[in-house]
């Protein structure tokens, strides 16, 4: 196990994923400023590190407006702020990233999307080399360094924007994604790479994969985990609970909220789907790790379900090949926030991010 005490973070369901019964959706847990902004102060209030702000274009609210909104309300924990490469033009993006950090103290972190632009489809391999000229780019920027840059899709001179993160440097980039342009594109750009829920034995493989592409760069990145949780006093109360998430769910409704997401296609999923295939008829992939979640939602498709230590158990496990950052979720998401911070935080010790001054 690493040394490093791991990062712990919340998620909040900016992209209309929010349910009691997975499937049937509730006017109450729909994406709203209200919603969402409940959600992220709750995880502030229970000590979370760290909240991942997704982005959607289809579902939900937009990520940068709501992170303006809620940086001056969060007192100690980060922003884990979803940002689609491509989507806006890239000088003013790092103004947009230099002022959010400004009003969060210097606790801005950037989950970096790779996914295609609404109304536009590009192939795997030119989107991903878009995406990584957007983050070197992003980072100069950032970095206050002068772009003189041309790719094949930034050509650009330019002196960085007067206005600074308090650092001064870029926050560091959080990015997923599983087909071999994904992992390069993480490999040369990302400074954590995220994974999505797996075996311990699968996780670890992609850790040692990814150690060895950054390797080849002459770069080192951190490893995260990107999961749902349900977690109880005891075993039977939370596997009771993961059935009860999907006692109302058909697998037609299940199919068209999959298909709503601009990953649908993506390799991350398409491993998500054999993961479910594999798993025992009751959705165990292995001791712990249950798919069910994966039936009624595109991307993380798997929950950690149990009592508190199997679920301290299985953290530890993963932490012991390599994953040193946690990103959690859980439905409905208030109730299970309160629930893991109450079963789960108080047994890790884990180490809320500092600014960077």
């Amino acid at each position: 196990m690493s040394a490093d005490l791991p990062e712990i973070s919340w998620f909040s369901a900016l992209c209309d994923d929010d349910y009691e019964f997975l499937g049937v959706p509730d006017p109450a847990l729909q994406s709203s400023w209200e919603h969402c902004r409940d959600i992220v102060l709750a995880a502030d209030r229970n000590g979370f590190d760290n909240v991942l702000l997704p982005s959607g274009y289809a579902l939900g609210i937009d990520s940068v407006a709501f992170a303006g909104g809620i940086a001056p309300q969060v007192e100690q924990m980060h922003l884990l702020l979803a940002l689609r490469m491509g989507e806006m033009w890239l000088p003013q993006l790092a103004r947009q990233v230099a002022t959010l950090d400004q009003m969060c103290g210097g606790r801005l972190t950037i989950n970096i999307i790779s996914s295609d632009l609404p109304g536009q489809t590009l192939e795997s391999e030119p989107r991903y080399q878009r995406t990584v000229e957007y983050m070197q780019v992003l980072r100069q920027l950032l970095d206050g360094e002068r772009v003189d840059f041309h790719g094949d899709f930034v050509d650009l001179e330019l002196d960085p924007p007067r206005i600074t993160t308090v650092s001064g440097k870029c926050p560091p980039m959080y990015f997923g994604g599983f087909s071999p342009a994904a992992k390069e594109t993480a490999a040369i750009a990302s400074d954590v790479f995220l994974t999505w829920p797996d075996t311990v034995a699968s996780v670890g493989e992609t850790v040692e994969d990814m150690r060895a592409r950054a390797a080849k760069h002459g770069r080192t990145l951190r490893y995260g985990l990107r999961t749902h949780m349900i977690v109880r006093e005891t075993e039977a109360e939370a596997r009771a609970a993961a059935e009860r998430l999907l006692s109302k769910l058909d697998d037609e409704t299940g199919e068209a909220i999959r298909n709503k997401s601009l990953d649908t296609a993506s390799a991350g999923v398409s491993r998500q789907n054999e993961l479910r295939d594999s798993a025992t008829d009751d959705g165990y992939a292995e001791p712990n790790l249950w798919t069910g979640i994966g039936r009624a939602r595109s991307g993380a498709g798997a929950a950690l379900v149990g009592d508190p230590d199997q679920i301290v158990a299985k953290i530890n496990a993963y932490r012991e090949v390599g994953i040193d950052a946690f990103i959690l979720s859980g439905y409905t998401h208030l109730a299970e926030c309160d629930l893991v911070a109450e079963h789960v935080l108080p047994r890790i010790q884990h180490a809320p991010l500092k600014p960077r001054l």
